[in-house]
């Protein structure tokens, strides 16, 4: 009888997951060096991993987040280059996070051409609370400037300075629910782009030691 995917079920399976495929060999991923068709690749055996032992409700990546039932997107990336694309939706994202928590796996890949098979090492299985998916540089800036007693004309500066894709009229509105709901600090960086570019590196060494971020591998 399978039992219903919950956020610390999936925290158990996710490292359980990590140390059982890291242990694999895989003919299929030797000789690829396509980064997104690894992390299709190992998303793809985590989903099957979880329907196997859990009801749950699963999305489509094209269309929204991996785990729509749960609130959470799963992210893939090698620890070479840990960082994967995002949907743009609003700049408020990188104040107030994605919208969603993040599980990600950053794996390191190796081929032996012996044998003409792959190895994915799951090296860090992290686990970022919704709240927490913020930019760091920007929510902790907007943090220092409400401690500094700033207002609305500081934070519409600041915004602008960090080149947030925002307008004035957006800006002023941002700020204004600034001053209400003070943001959190998020522990991405994200580059503006079309898509949104999240870097990991931070929420890989600060895991486990800050608030929200955990380390499940």
């Amino acid at each position: 009888m399978k039992v219903r995917l919950t956020i610390d079920r999936l925290k158990t399976a996710a490292a359980e997951f990590a140390r059982v495929e890291s242990d694999r060999s895989e003919p299929s991923m030797y000789g690829v060096t396509d980064g997104k068709a690894v992390g299709t690749y190992l998303e793809h055996r985590f989903r099957v991993y979880l329907e196997e032992r859990f009801t749950l409700e699963l999305g489509n990546s094209a269309k929204g987040i991996d785990l729509p039932g749960l609130n959470v997107d799963m992210k893939t990336t090698s620890i070479r280059q840990p960082q994967s694309s995002c949907p743009f939706r609003s700049a408020e994202q990188k104040i107030y996070g994605l919208g969603y928590a993040l599980l990600v796996f950053v794996y390191d890949k190796t081929d032996d051409h012996a044998l003409k098979t792959a190895r994915l090492e799951i090296m860090h299985v992290i686990y970022v609370d919704a709240e927490r998916t913020g930019d760091y540089q920007t929510t902790r800036g907007i943090n220092a400037i409400l401690d500094n007693g700033g207002n609305d004309d500081d934070l519409i500066a600041f915004m602008h300075d960090r080149y947030l894709p925002v307008d004035d009229v957006q800006a002023a509105k941002i700020a204004k629910s600034i001053m209400v709901k003070r943001p959190p600090i998020g522990y991405l960086t994200i580059s503006n782009a079309l898509q949104w570019r999240l870097q990991y590196k931070r929420v890989i060494d600060q895991a486990g030691a800050v608030e929200g971020v955990y380390r499940l591998r």
